[in-house]
């Protein structure tokens, strides 16, 4: 495996991972819907419309595997139809043409939205605390629809075709010189409530999409689901702390509470990927 296509490559994920890929040895396509920045290094890039199959085929001809990473990246600045429209086919386009083409492997961009508790209109707890992959997706908007949506039809190619497709449930994405705004908001505990204080840096969020295309295969028909946060919060508050405040019905079935150090699990990435998110706010600054 040599060449890759990122898509998205100008976003700021996407960044990071042509940064990680470049960095690894690879070489790497990268194709976004606007003009290229100049901030990355490519091998080749390509401006293209993902929701035109025809120019998805050419965009991932000459590649070995695709991290897919292109999307409206939140339900605010367009209407509901077109984030779902944009982002379900977009995906569907990605995993048709890599199956024709004889690609084996796909990591994409799902969120931990596809959960719901984010956007949701009328706001909900989680079921049962930590959340992992098991715990069922209520989403009620587009955005959170299109992530579960974009998981299952990872599902039907994987089932048609044994490629190897992992759908990794980002948090919120922070680049380095992100965090001391975030820092800076700690004393307003119900800042991130919505997303129950979970976050990764871009870095290890990089790192996870390069692990996904080098591991050897998770052996499932199925889209390979995996939380992408850091081991801790986005809060200076300890967990019993804030699961008093915001959760106090919620069981942590099987769980001390005490031991954990944030409410939505990682467990299953570090076991499948090897991974181990590396940075964190609390080394801001140094």
């Amino acid at each position: 495996m040599k060449q890759i296509v990122v898509t998205g490559s100008e976003g700021k994920l996407g960044h990071y991972v042509v940064q990680e890929l470049n960095n690894a040895g690879y070489r790497v396509i990268g194709t976004d819907a606007r003009p290229p920045s100049g901030k990355n290094r490519y091998a080749r890039y390509i401006q293209g419309d993902l929701t035109q199959l025809g120019e998805v085929y050419g965009i991932l001809a000459e590649s070995d595997a695709v991290v897919h990473l292109a999307a409206v990246p939140n339900p605010i600045n367009f209407s509901p139809e077109r984030i779902f429209a944009n982002n379900v086919m977009a995906t569907y386009n990605i995993l048709e043409a890599a199956s024709k083409l004889g690609i084996k492997r796909v990591v994409f961009g799902s969120s931990e939205s596809a959960y719901g508790f984010c956007w949701a209109k009328h706001p909900f707890p989680p079921h049962t605390l930590p959340v992992d992959e098991e715990h069922v997706l209520l989403p009620q908007e587009s955005y959170g629809l299109s992530k579960q949506v974009n998981e299952q039809t990872g599902d039907m190619f994987a089932r048609r075709t044994g490629m190897e497709i992992y759908a990794l449930r980002f948090s919120l994405i922070l680049a380095p010189n992100e965090y001391d705004r975030e820092i800076a908001a700690f004393g307003d505990t119900a800042r991130h409530h919505r997303i129950l204080w979970s976050y990764v840096d871009a870095r290890d969020a990089a790192a996870a999409c390069r692990l996904a295309l080098e591991g050897a295969g998770h052996g499932k028909a199925e889209a390979c689901r995996l939380n992408i946060t850091s081991s801790d919060m986005l809060s200076d508050a300890s967990v019993s702390e804030l699961a008093a405040k915001y959760y106090p019905q919620v069981p942590f079935p099987g769980k001390d509470q005490d031991e954990l150090t944030a409410f939505v699990s990682n467990a299953r990435a570090k076991s499948v990927l090897n991974w181990e998110p590396a940075h964190s706010w609390r080394d801001a600054g140094q």
